[in-house]
């Protein structure tokens, strides 16, 4: 019986386990989230929701690879050409867009 319990307490718990990102990334990230959306407090449990969706993904360096990626994809000019040239990097900014659009869908975040 107790050995039941502990076994279905780890399954349940290792389901939901995220990738830990430091506090100060989250704060990060929430703050922008935030910013962007008029800096509504509202938008503070929402923004929080979408980090930690995020977190079910991707670890801290891999998310912090794709959302720069990401960001400056449009940079123009050669500097610019890292981000948005090579096929792994185009693939990278485009698996984290999708991630991120379903995760503002889930967490109620406009785009």
């Amino acid at each position: 019986m107790r050995l039941a319990l502990v076994l279905a307490l780890s399954f349940a718990g290792s389901a939901a386990v995220a990738h830990d990102y430091p506090t100060s990334g989250r704060v990060e990230f929430v703050l922008e989230c935030m910013q962007r959306n008029d800096g509504k407090q509202e938008f503070l449990y929402k923004c929080a929701c979408l980090i930690d969706e995020i977190a079910q993904k991707y670890s801290y360096d891999d998310f912090v690879e794709a959302a720069t990626v990401a960001r400056y994809q449009s940079l123009g000019g050669e500097r610019g050409g890292v981000f948005r040239d090579p096929p792994q990097t185009r693939e990278s900014a485009k698996r984290y867009m999708q991630v991120r659009g379903e995760a503002m869908k889930r967490c109620n975040v406009p785009r």
